[in-house]
């Protein structure tokens, strides 16, 4: 064989040897980065740009695609200890002309963390409405969604700022009282007696404790390998003291039922998503918003847990999708008429 040729095969298998290399250290060594840079690979292969705003010495981090247009905008707030990120899997199956905003909840990811924030469900709203002002989101009626703590954000939000949103989505949203205590709630109610705030199960430090937390929201079981249980362990430890702080702020009485105490005066339509099989929140909490809200339109999904973005992603972007289409359909008869 001719030397160039041979040295073109070593140089060609050198290159393709250096980033098969790279993911397999990754991999096994470093899975908290690997995980850092699938969202950050799948966020641009979805057009998702991330942007900074600044509300006096406060910082809001958020995710957005597309401009604001005849259709209303949509804000996403996420749950609790998650991201923006979490609502990509949703996002890949909105249209690309959407004006979506995904925004990190305060004190978390980008959003400032401050010991003197209010982190109850209220503060919350509060911080979220400070940055709708501070991107000027309200300039136009727009869509919220929010999910579990989000879900409870936005349906106090669509209470307490009516003007600001045009309809509503809620999914497995926090802030009802309970009817049924299934395993989650009889252990809240055990750890709040013993104040081992330490044992949370929505606050893993082990692999082993975030495989029970997988399966604790998820009715899908999903294989995780071990190395990927740890790298999320490994990204979320940083953070586990402070989400022990807020955990004990939404489920303190000022917050816990905060959705109950605020869904009549919800004005919006208001769509609600639940997991049939959810054990963190239980589903009447769907027809608990039904009774409430005066346009409530549910839909309870089989086979599915409290992780509804992740479990039935296409299928809550559908519901999402119709609505609005449902809302447009009787806005454009009503002028008509």
């Amino acid at each position: 064989m001719d030397l160039d040729v041979l040295n073109m095969f070593v140089i060609a298998g050198g290159t393709l040897a250096i980033p098969i290399l790279a993911f397999v250290a990754s991999f096994l060594l470093w899975p908290s980065a690997l995980i850092r840079i699938y969202y950050w690979y799948w966020r641009r292969a979805l057009g998702m740009q991330v942007r900074y705003a600044n509300y006096d010495d406060y910082q809001f981090c958020y995710s957005y695609r597309g401009r604001p247009g005849y259709r209303p905008s949509i804000l996403m707030l996420h749950g609790f200890s998650a991201h923006k990120d979490m609502w990509l899997s949703i996002v890949k199956f909105l249209p690309k002309n959407l004006h979506l905003i995904c925004v990190d909840m305060p004190g978390h990811e980008g959003t400032t963390r401050s010991d003197l924030d209010d982190y109850s469900i209220s503060g919350q709203a509060k911080r979220i409405h400070q940055f709708v002002e501070c991107i000027k989101l309200n300039k136009k009626p727009f869509h919220l969604v929010g999910t579990s703590m989000g879900g409870n954000v936005a349906g106090v939000y669509a209470a307490q700022y009516p003007e600001d949103i045009c309809s509503l989505t809620l999914i497995c949203p926090a802030g009802l009282p309970s009817t049924t205590d299934n395993k989650f709630i009889k252990q809240l109610r055990e750890l709040q007696e013993s104040k081992r705030i330490d044992r949370i199960p929505l606050i893993p430090s082990t692999p082993e404790e975030m495989a029970d937390m997988l399966k604790l929201c998820s009715y899908v079981r999903f294989k995780v390998p071990q190395q990927i249980l740890q790298g999320l362990v490994d990204v979320r430890i940083p953070h586990n003291e402070f989400y022990r702080k807020l955990f004990l702020e939404i489920v303190d009485e000022k917050s816990r039922h905060s959705l109950h105490e605020n869904m009549s005066k919800i004005k919006a339509p208001t769509q609600v998503i639940w997991g049939k099989q959810d054990q963190v929140l239980d589903v009447s909490g769907a027809s608990v918003l039904a009774g409430a809200i005066p346009d409530c339109h549910v839909y309870i999904l089989e086979n599915c847990g409290h992780s509804v973005v992740v479990e039935r992603p296409r299928k809550t972007a559908n519901l999402i999708l119709e609505f609005l289409a449902l809302l447009h359909s009787i806005d454009s008869n009503k002028k008509q008429a």
